[in-house]
């Protein structure tokens, strides 16, 4: 599977990324459990999308790695499609991406995905904590 094929509510996600860059943590509670967040951006050669990592994967992942995810879910957040593990999926690091990308690469990474600055009032999608491994929250 690549990012061109994936659409909206699509579940049983099976593909291979490349973490191009990885955003702020943000801190949330929901039903009293503590969670974190972290938006990342992730490409293949057909194009890039945005990767929620949740909980201990965003200590597990680093810019310039590649990841394999399966069982992913696809979700849609202000219009844009994100690519996350939700509740059943599992995000393992397979090795470095192909040409050295990332943060502490000389190699010069272009995408067409902003990354933004979270606001101060920034609310997380209850469908996106609802997918999140309950385990992890």
């Amino acid at each position: 599977m690549q990012i061109k094929d994936l659409k909206p509510k699509q579940g049983n996600v099976d593909i291979t990324v490349d973490v191009v860059d990885i955003g702020d943590v943000r801190e949330f509670n929901k039903f009293g459990k503590p969670g974190r967040v972290s938006t990342a951006i992730a490409k293949d050669e057909t194009g890039d999308i945005k990767l929620t990592l949740w909980n201990e994967d965003i200590e597990k992942v680093k810019a310039g790695d590649k990841v394999h995810l399966t069982n992913g879910y696809v979700n849609e957040w202000q219009g844009e499609m994100q690519l996350t593990t939700g509740r059943m999926g599992k995000l393992e690091i397979i090795g470095k991406a192909e040409g050295g990308m990332g943060k502490d690469s000389d190699s010069e990474i272009k995408t067409n995905v902003p990354m933004e600055e979270p606001d101060e009032d920034v609310s997380v999608e209850e469908e996106d904590i609802e997918d999140s491994d309950d385990e992890e929250i």
